[in-house]
């Protein structure tokens, strides 16, 4: 059962990663407005919290064993090639992440002027479509690796 729960947690944790970073993107687009801002740092929250969930069940599935051995895992091109993706999601994520609090902070005391944060929203949005996309081929090669490609000997 303990199998069954962490699949479930870590795919559902992958769609409201998925969704939540390209709502993110949606509401920080050309012409956002305040009401944009709360919803991107909604979906910045989801999508944080997607993420949490989703690296804590794939490193519980990854070493308990409860799939496979992890040696399988770790002699597998496609899980290697899916782990660097996700690194480059990671690394992708910290000017996002740093900016959104600074403007959480900034809108919070009053002093957050969003004609000032247009060109950063906008690049906010461009990285959270490149990661939807890698996330995307993330999916891809975890088909890939289920279904044995990728395996070495």
């Amino acid at each position: 059962m303990l199998r069954l729960l962490l699949a479930w947690s870590h795919l559902i944790a992958l769609g409201i990663g998925l969704y939540a970073v390209w709502a993110r993107a949606a509401a920080l687009s050309p012409g956002y407005d305040d009401r944009g801002l709360r919803r991107a740092f909604a979906a910045d929250a989801a999508w944080g919290g997607a993420a949490g969930l989703w690296i804590a069940t794939g490193l519980w599935r990854l070493f308990a064993g409860t799939e496979k051995a992890t040696g399988y895992y770790l002699r597998n091109d496609a899980f290697l090639a899916k782990m660097g993706l996700l690194l480059l999601i990671i690394v992708l994520e910290v000017w996002p992440m740093i900016t959104l609090v600074r403007w959480r902070v900034a809108r919070g005391k009053g002093t957050l002027d969003l004609a000032a944060t247009a060109g950063a929203a906008r690049r906010i949005a461009v990285v959270s479509r490149v990661q939807a996309a890698l996330v995307v081929a993330m999916v891809m090669l975890a088909v890939a690796m289920a279904r044995g490609y990728g395996a070495r000997g």
